[in-house]
């Protein structure tokens, strides 16, 4: 998930951005009834017409949430964009998990929306982007204040659309999204699509490194363990490529250099088999060291592991989300740290931050929900994706009708709907059509 982050911020497109005008990119220049309706909202601060692409109204919605939803702790301002089509269309809710700055490109559609011809209504994640509070106060940053941001808006655009025909759907933290959301008001929507969501038990979970021991083949993960000794090998040469590349692009660590490099080598199996990297790029033992470097530089950017990476991400995760551990038996005396033990709180936090616990009320909840429930959701994963070591328990859809799982097989993180097989696809839409349809 983490990786996706940076995927994300690379595809970001910003309103005002140098997009060639055509009918399909102009912005809606009357007041429509979707529009009046907007700004006739109490709680709606802002609404602004944006370039519409596929739809035939697309706007930014700036909405006043309250900044916690168990005290009074006054509100902020939170960002999410409705994208329409017709008012009888299928409504599909998207549960983002970061910045939504890429949903007001006019070439996004998202896969449900577009394959139904459906609205949508994309929601930004509080604490990301335009959605920020100011001061930001990480007490209620959580989940369950994140699920109550989405059943507000959820029933102010029911009052426009109605109430059936409505889906949620997210990506990796948007993923968990959604099934956050669905534990928390299981009524507000008829389907759930979750894409590559973890479900994660502790900081550091525990079932990503065995699962990263035993994925795909046995001669790939040896390369892969090489390369990593290869690097660690030659890091007398290595470490000052990495130093240098690291003051050429500004970057700055709470660690050593040398440590950033022990994370680049620990974090490159993860990067590799999340994103279905092709193993006859992976350097031999024995090439030299700047081809080393920049192919670990390529797989593993530095810059994640910087003091101005995604932070309310890993405050989410330390606090409440989960991670993942690394492996550093096959590396005995190879690396400059002697545990990677608690490194969210080393390499991600300013000594303000450190020391969160991580809670495991939330996961507990999804748990008790999936478990003793059986929503019309179809959870969506990679097999090769280290982030399916944490995917939706066996236990979820034992007896069930409803709830359905969907593997790629040897998929990445970027499993999709799209990405299946012809029977999933078809068993997919064929759900999607059956839950959504007017009957």
């Amino acid at each position: 998930m983490k990786k996706i982050i940076s995927a994300l911020i690379v595809a970001l497109w910003a309103v005002g951005g140098a997009f060639a005008l055509n009918a399909a990119d102009s912005v809606m220049s009357v007041e429509t009834e979707l529009y009046k309706f907007l700004k006739s909202s109490k709680d709606i601060k802002k609404v602004t017409p944006i370039k519409r692409g596929e739809f035939a109204e697309k706007y930014v919605v700036e909405i006043a949430q309250p900044l916690d939803y168990k005290t009074d702790k006054g509100s902020f301002t939170q960002r999410f964009v409705v994208a329409h089509i017709d008012k009888d269309s299928v409504n599909v809710i998207v549960t983002e998990g970061y910045v939504g700055d890429y949903s007001l490109n006019p070439r996004y559609r998202e896969e449900i929306s577009k394959h139904l011809n459906g609205n949508m209504i994309f929601v930004e994640h509080r604490y990301f982007s335009g959605s920020t509070p100011e001061p930001v106060e990480w007490e209620y940053f959580n989940g369950y204040n994140a699920a109550n941001d989405l059943h507000r808006i959820n029933q102010l655009m029911k009052q426009f659309y109605g109430d059936k025909r409505w889906v949620a759907t997210g990506i990796s933290k948007g993923g968990q999204n959604s099934i956050i959301y669905r534990t928390y008001f299981p009524n507000d929507v008829q389907v759930t699509v979750p894409y590559v969501a973890p479900i994660c038990f502790g900081a550091e979970d525990g079932r990503h490194e065995p699962f990263l021991r035993q994925v795909g083949d046995k001669a790939v993960r040896d390369r892969i363990e090489e390369f990593q000794i290869a690097v660690l090998k030659n890091r007398a040469a290595i470490e000052p490529m990495l130093q240098a590349y690291s003051d050429e692009k500004k970057l700055k660590y709470f660690v050593p250099i040398s440590e950033i490099l022990d994370y680049c080598v620990l974090e490159y199996p993860f990067s590799f088999w999340q994103w279905g990297s092709p193993a006859d790029e992976i350097p031999a033992p024995n090439a030299n060291n700047k081809v080393l470097f920049d192919y670990l530089v390529k797989m593993v950017g530095p810059d994640y592991f910087t003091e101005t990476s995604t932070t309310p991400f890993f405050v989410q995760a330390a606090k409440e989300l989960g991670y993942y551990g690394y492996d550093v038996k096959p590396f005995k005396g190879l690396l400059s740290i002697k545990s990677s033990k608690g490194y969210l709180d080393k390499l991600f936090f300013a000594d303000s931050l450190r020391g969160i616990k991580f809670d495991q009320t939330l996961a507990k909840d999804i748990d008790r929900e999936m478990i003793n429930n059986d929503h019309k959701m179809i959870y969506i994963y990679g097999e090769y994706d280290p982030w399916s070591a944490a995917m939706a328990k066996p236990s979820y859809f034992k007896g069930k009708q409803n709830m359905v799982l969907l593997v790629e097989a040897e998929g990445s993180h970027k499993a999709r709907i799209s990405t299946l097989s012809m029977s999933q696809r078809h068993k997919a839409w064929d759900l999607l059509r059956k839950w959504l349809s007017r009957d």
